[in-house]
């Protein structure tokens, strides 16, 4: 079945659903699991083409990583789906031991992370899943920006190593980044937009936010800004990070998630090991999520393309002092 690239503001999760039934055709190895939540995670698209490899595990997400380990470890290629919020916090444990400790090639289907999943509110917005799973051992983490940069991560996630993966997917429909169907997510970072005044680096539903941020800066204040997709957050591909903001010596990161532990300390420890710049952060403080539309959530917490615009007017600001001579330097003399 070949792959409909979408044009329209459309949810990952469903490319999460319709890749998993192109996976399912090519590879008889692959099974899918859900906890009750095949409607929303978009995994009933494979449980009803292949209904003898697809387990409903019931609201029991601890024994549906158990499953999969199970199913792995007799050459099976489990894919688990639930909410994000269940998937690493819930069952945080299973997937450590079972799944991480073990080296199984499982992968996670983690829908509605972040704010955006709105109206459940703080108990369902996972704000430090990227934090919990960069921190695991053995974890790969990728969250895809737009439908069909997830349909690529979803195709290509089989053909990965075999170390486990985790893949954060969204709840409401976002715009489009990717024009075509990637033919492969590559090393996980992309230059969306060339720049040279600052660097906006963001993942997830904030890239095509980036983007507008990028664009406003240009028509209202002339600024140049270099947008890069960060889609695969560990391993994190350094070498794209690092030449962005050697040209431009300053820096936004934007996230749907907590500022620790995720992208922005990701691309951080980057920079302060091998070309230190200011790095200005967008993304959740030391707070829970709210209950709102996603939109309203969203905007609440500042995860806007305004918001990244002031984030970088203000790291703009810093740039002149980073890049003056050294004070004891010959051109001081």
């Amino acid at each position: 079945m070949a792959a409909e690239a979408k044009t329209e503001p459309i949810a990952t999760r469903q490319a999460y659903g319709a890749a998993l039934v192109e996976l399912g055709e090519a590879h008889e190895e692959v099974v899918a699991l859900d906890a009750d939540l095949a409607v929303s995670t978009q995994s009933i698209k494979f449980g009803k083409r292949f209904p003898e490899r697809f387990f409903n595990c019931g609201a029991a997400e601890a024994n549906m990583m158990s499953m999969a380990c199970g199913l792995a470890a007799t050459g099976k290629v489990p894919y688990c789906s639930t909410f994000a919020i269940f998937a690493a916090g819930r069952a945080y444990d299973q997937v450590r031991l079972g799944i991480a400790h073990n080296e199984l090639k499982v992968r996670i289907g983690a829908s509605h992370g972040g704010v955006s999943l709105g109206e459940d509110g703080a108990s369902h917005q996972m704000i430090e899943d990227i934090a919990l799973m960069r921190a695991m051992p053995r974890m790969q983490v990728v969250v895809p920006a737009d439908y069909n940069q997830a349909y690529r991560a979803v195709i290509d996630s089989f053909e990965a190593n075999d170390e486990p993966m985790y893949l954060r997917l969204g709840r409401p429909a976002t715009p489009i980044v990717y024009k075509e169907i990637p033919e492969t997510l590559a090393g996980g970072v992309d230059v969306l937009r060339e720049g040279k005044d600052i660097t906006l680096i963001a993942t997830g539903h904030m890239v095509w936010r980036a983007v507008e941020a990028a664009e406003s800066l240009e028509r209202e204040d002339g600024v140049e800004a270099e947008v890069l997709n960060v889609s695969v957050l560990k391993p994190i591909q350094s070498g794209p990070v690092l030449e962005s903001v050697s040209k431009t010596g300053v820096a936004v990161t934007a996230e749907e998630h907590r500022v620790v532990g995720g992208l922005a300390d990701a691309v951080r420890q980057v920079a302060a090991e091998q070309h230190p710049v200011p790095i200005f952060a967008v993304g959740m403080g030391d707070e829970f999520g709210v209950s709102g539309t996603a939109e309203a959530c969203m905007e609440h917490f500042g995860l806007t393309a305004s918001g990244i615009a002031d984030r970088a007017r203000e790291a703009l600001l810093l740039k002149p002092i980073v890049s003056r001579p050294p004070l004891f330097g010959p051109e001081w003399t």
